[in-house]
C-alpha cells in the first residue's frame, strides 16, 4: 500500500501564510490534496500567483493537486455610520437606504434588494449574528426593527437574512469576473456562496466550462429548503457552518451536518465540511481536544473532505495544522468500526448499471481479499460511484486526462494516476499492473478488481467489471 494512503482529504485554504512556493510544498507533502482561494481576499494579482506556485509545485511532485476558488457571493453589509451605536433590548431601529447616516436611530443599508425582499416578522443578523433584531414595519425606503439582542453597532459590519429570500441570484459580478479568471488559470472546482435555491447553480452552469465543477456552499437555511435538487444539480457540497451558524439556531448545526453529508453520499457527490475544524491552531501548536472531536466526526460520518480556513490562510503554524488533521483523519480511517459505520450509513444503491457496478466491485474486493479496485475513467465518474460505496479497498483510479485526476483530489477513498491513453483494455490493464506491482499496493498472487466502460474513451459508460490475478 502506498505510504501514509489517507481516505478522507484534505482541503487548505492558502494565503499569507502558505503562498510562498516552499510553503505550498511543505502543505503537500504534509498532506494537503487541494487548495482552496478565498476570493473574499484576493486580489487578482495574488490569484495568479497562487495557482502558478500550485502548478509548480504539483509538476515537481508529480502529484495532482486540486484548486477550489471560493466566490465571496452577495455578502451584505450596513454602510458608514458616524458614531457606534449602542443598542439596547427593546429600542426601535431604522433601516434607510442610503451608505451613510448621522442620525442615532438609523443606519444606513445600501442594499434596494433587501427592502423589496424582507418582511415584517423577518429577523436580521449584524455582525455574524451578535446583533439580533426584528423586522416591524417595510417601506420603499425605509426598514423600522426592534432590538432582540443588544450590543454596539458599527460601520461595514455584515448583516444576515436568515428567513429573507432575496430576489437577486448568488453570482454577483464580481464572481463573474472570478469565474473567467479562475477557467482561464485552470481551476478545478468552483464554489458557490450564499446559494438560495437550485436556479444559482444553474446560473453559475450556464459560464462555467465542462472541465470545471460546481460547489454548492450550504450557509443559508433557504438553501436547505432545496438540499435534495441542489445536490442533484451540483458537482459536489460544502457545508459552510460559519454563516450556517448565524442563520440557524447553532445546535441545529450538527444535525444538519450529518442529513447534508448524509444526502451526498446518497447522491454519489464529493462533500466537504468547512469552517472552525482547528480554529486554535492559527496561534497555537495544538488544537484543542473539542475540536479533534469536531474533525473525527466529520470523518466518521464519512465527509470527503475536511477543510482548514484561517489555520492555513493566516495561521502562525499551517504546517502542524495540516500534519494535526492529517493524523485525525489517519486515526479514524484505523478505528476497527469505521468501515462498518460507513457503510450502515448507506442508503439504498440509485437504479443504475454504474452504482450497480460499483457496489459489486466492493463486495467482490472484500470477497476475494483484494487491496485495491481500479477504475478507468475519463470524467472521473466512476471513481466518484466507487467512491460513494466507501470500499475498504485502494480506490487506484487511472486516468489520461489531468483535469480529471485534478477533480478527483477531493473525492474520498481515491489515489488518482495520469496514465498515457492506451489503445484498448488489455494494454491499460498492463501499465496499472506494472504500476501498482512498482508502488506495493498490489503483491504476486493477489487479485486486482477491475472496472470500467467499454468502448474505451466513451464517458459515461461504467459497464464493466474484471478479476486479474497477479503473477
Amino acid at each position: 500500500m502506498i505510504k501514509n494512503y489517507r481516505k478522507t482529504k484534505i482541503l487548505a485554504t492558502i494565503g499569507p501564510s502558505s503562498e510562498k512556493i516552499n510553503k505550498i510544498e511543505k502543505l503537500v507533502l504534509s498532506g494537503v490534496d487541494a487548495f482552496r482561494i478565498n476570493c473574499s481576499h484576493t486580489n487578482e494579482s495574488q490569484f495568479k500567483n497562487y495557482i502558478e506556485n500550485i502548478r509548480k509545485i504539483e509538476k515537481k511532485l508529480k502529484k495532482s493537486i486540486g484548486i477550489l476558488i471560493d466566490l465571496q457571493g452577495p455578502k451584505l453589509r450596513i454602510g458608514e455610520i458616524e458614531n457606534n451605536i449602542l443598542l439596547k433590548r427593546g429600542q426601535k431601529l431604522l433601516f434607510v437606504n442610503n451608505k451613510k447616516s448621522s442620525k442615532p436611530n438609523e443606519v444606513p443599508l445600501p442594499e434596494e434588494k433587501v427592502f423589496k425582499s424582507v418582511r415584517v416578522n423577518h429577523p436580521i443578523f449584524i455582525d455574524d449574528g451578535k446583533i439580533k433584531l426584528k423586522v416591524l414595519k417595510v417601506s420603499k425606503n425605509i426598514i423600522e426593527t426592534k432590538v432582540i439582542s443588544e450590543g454596539v453597532l458599527k460601520s461595514k459590519k455584515g448583516i444576515n437574512l436568515p428567513e429573507t429570500v432575496l430576489k437577486n441570484s448568488a453570482l454577483t459580478s464580481a464572481d463573474k469576473k472570478n469565474v473567467k479568471k479562475g477557467i482561464e488559470l485552470g481551476v478545478d472546482w468552483i464554489a458557490l456562496s450564499f446559494i438560495q435555491s437550485p436556479e444559482d447553480i444553474e446560473d453559475l452552469r450556464k459560464i462555467c466550462k465542462k472541465n470545471v465543477s460546481i460547489m454548492a456552499k450550504i450557509e443559508k437555511p433557504t438553501a436547505l429548503n432545496h438540499i435534495n435538487k441542489i445536490t442533484e444539480l451540483a458537482d459536489g457540497l460544502m457545508i459552510a457552518r460559519g454563516d450556517l451558524g448565524v442563520e440557524l439556531p447553532i445546535q441545529d448545526v450538527p444535525s444538519w451536518q450529518k442529513r447534508i453529508i448524509r444526502e451526498a453520499r446518497m447522491q454519489g457527490k464529493p462533500v466537504v465540511v468547512s469552517t472552525q475544524m482547528l480554529e486554535s491552531m492559527i496561534t497555537s501548536k495544538t488544537p484543542t481536544r473539542a475540536e479533534v472531536s469536531d474533525v473525527a466526526t466529520a470523518v466518521f460520518e464519512g465527509s470527503d473532505a475536511v477543510m482548514l480556513s484561517a489555520e492555513s490562510a493566516i495561521g502562525e503554524n499551517p504546517e502542524l495544522a495540516v500534519k494535526m488533521m492529517d493524523k485525525i483523519a489517519h486515526s479514524v480511517e484505523k478505528n476497527p468500526n469505521y468501515s462498518s459505520i460507513l457503510l450502515a450509513q448507506l442508503e439504498e444503491t440509485p437504479d443504475s448499471t454504474p452504482d450497480a457496478i460499483a457496489t459489486a466491485s466492493r463486495t467482490l474486493a472484500t470477497e476475494l481479499n483484494s487491496p485495491v479496485i481500479v477504475c478507468y475513467t475519463e470524467s472521473g465518474s466512476t471513481g466518484i460511484k466507487v467512491s460513494r460505496v466507501r470500499p475498504k479497498q485502494m480506490i487506484l483510479t487511472v486516468t489520461p486526462i489531468i483535469e480529471t485526476a485534478r477533480k478527483l483530489t477531493l473525492v474520498w477513498g481515491v489515489k488518482c494516476i495520469v496514465q498515457k491513453d492506451a489503445n484498448n483494455l488489455e494494454e491499460m490493464i498492463k501499465m496499472t499492473k506494472a504500476y501498482s506491482k512498482k508502488e506495493k499496493i498490489i503483491k504476486k498472487g493477489e487479485k486486482m478488481v477491475i472496472t470500467a466502460g467499454l468502448p474505451l474513451k466513451k464517458l459515461g459508460t461504467t459497464n464493466l467489471i474484471r478479476v486479474i490475478k497477479i503473477d
